[in-house]
């Protein structure tokens, strides 16, 4: 007799536009939504727009909600980026 484990699909939100997205192997862009946002970030970080500040590892001290605070800035300055493309 097989045991089958049923899984949970986490659901994440992509990093560029924000657009909740399953986060598991059956996603080949993950943690993004898809190849366009994937691409849009490998651009932001080869043209220097994200920059990471501080001491390596510094991030470690952060607190959650700085995390997040963190996170959310970076969605909306992706946001503004493709709103002025548009």
């Amino acid at each position: 007799m097989r045991s089958v484990f049923l899984r949970k699909t986490m659901k994440v939100k992509c990093p560029v536009c924000g657009k909740e997205t399953e986060y598991s192997p059956a996603n080949p862009y993950r943690p993004f939504c898809s190849e366009v946002c994937r691409t849009a970030d490998l651009g932001s970080w080869a043209s220097d727009e994200y920059v990471i500040h501080g001491e390596p590892g510094s991030a470690m001290n952060l607190s959650p909600e700085e995390y997040e605070a963190a996170a959310e800035h970076t969605r909306e300055v992706a946001a503004k980026k493709e709103r002025s493309r548009k």
